[in-house]
């Protein structure tokens, strides 16, 4: 753990490095900060914070930026969240309306904040949140083959042939079909995404319940999956570290504009209801130099979609993270009586 100079040091550095997108030197913070030391003690500092991976130096002459791993710290143990304005939590309120339909309303809320927070926004509604699992079969076809189904509360039937192990019995079926019901009866579609699979006291009952676990997974996600809703790519241009690099900004978008993986990091379970992810810590290649902070937004208590906002890892984090925390409220809260 960091001592208290040296998180104040590490926060000087994020601060700085946010306001200039320059990289900051020692000078700046002993002239700045009133810490109470001699420059030569900053720079020492200084190195020491990047010896442990909290800071970088692009260059052996420039000052320092700060590492995934300094705005990890930052977020996890710095954060000040600032208060969000009245007029900004007016805005946000009144972006949609009782008589508007839900996506129009999430496209207007994504519009408000971008413009609150000058990053872009986005966000995705999940298809039929509300819909829970109402039975579910699994019966043989053959040695290798088996029939998964699964009947939804809202009429929809979905039909699945699945490779499974050989060697099983009937009984091994009415087992399984038995702990299925019993797991998934009356479940959200959407949660199902984030269970884990059932054990069963019979080893082959538990290998057929382990490979009816993906496919029922994929149903889960396939008919909950959502159109992603983007505002704000404005922002995103006007970055200091994206003018200087148009060729990646252009490749992003376009990969932006159809991406699959973006609705994944989107979609993905945190560990709670808000998740901050900085750089290297996104899964996909073209999110690494972004973080994305997502709140998840509820219909009568089961998640129905998220919103984020999206930006360099150079953002302030300390107006994004509150800004999503109250939208999702906001959104939870005016979703369930339109929806509900």
């Amino acid at each position: 753990m960091l001592d208290a100079r040296q998180q104040t040091i590490l926060g000087a550095v994020i601060a700085e490095y946010v306001a200039s997108a320059e990289p900051v030197a020692s000078e700046l913070i002993t002239q700045k900060y009133s810490l109470g030391v001699k420059s030569a003690t900053i720079r020492n500092e200084l190195s020491y914070l990047s010896e442990l991976g909290y800071l970088e130096q692009p260059h052996l002459s420039a000052g320092r930026i700060p590492s995934d791993q300094g705005y990890r710290f930052f977020v996890d143990w710095l954060l000040r969240p600032q208060e969000i304005d009245a007029g900004t939590r007016s805005k946000i309120r009144q972006s949609g309306s009782d008589g508007e339909a839900a996506l129009s309303l999430l496209r207007d809320t994504a519009r408000s904040i971008s413009r609150a927070s000058h990053l872009m926004a986005v966000a995705t509604l999940y298809r039929d949140a509300l819909v829970t699992v109402r039975t579910a079969l699994v019966s043989g076809l053959s040695a290798k083959q088996a029939l998964l189904v699964l009947a939804l509360s809202n009429g929809h039937i979905e039909n699945r042939v699945i490779e499974c192990p050989e060697g099983l019995s009937l009984d091994n079926y009415g087992e399984a079909n038995e702990i299925l019901n019993r797991t998934l009866a009356s479940v959200p579609l959407r949660s199902i995404s984030r269970m884990r699979a059932p054990g069963a006291s019979n080893s082959q009952t538990e290998n057929l319940l382990a490979t009816l676990w993906g496919p029922i997974k994929a149903v889960s996600r396939d008919l909950t999956r959502g159109r992603v809703i983007a505002e704000g790519a404005e922002f995103m241009i006007a970055q200091p570290e994206f003018r200087k690099d148009v060729a990646s900004l252009t490749s992003f978008l376009e990969w932006f504009s159809g991406s699959d993986e973006l609705y994944e990091a989107l979609a993905t379970q945190g560990d709670g209801a808000q998740t901050v992810t900085i750089g290297r810590e996104n899964r996909h290649e073209r999110m690494q130099t972004l973080s994305l902070v997502k709140g998840v937004f509820n219909v009568c208590e089961v998640e129905a979609g998220v919103i984020a906002l999206l930006g360099p890892t150079r953002m302030r984090y300390e107006v994004a993270v509150p800004m999503v925390k109250y939208t999702a409220s906001v959104l939870t809260h005016t979703l369930t009586r339109l929806l509900s």
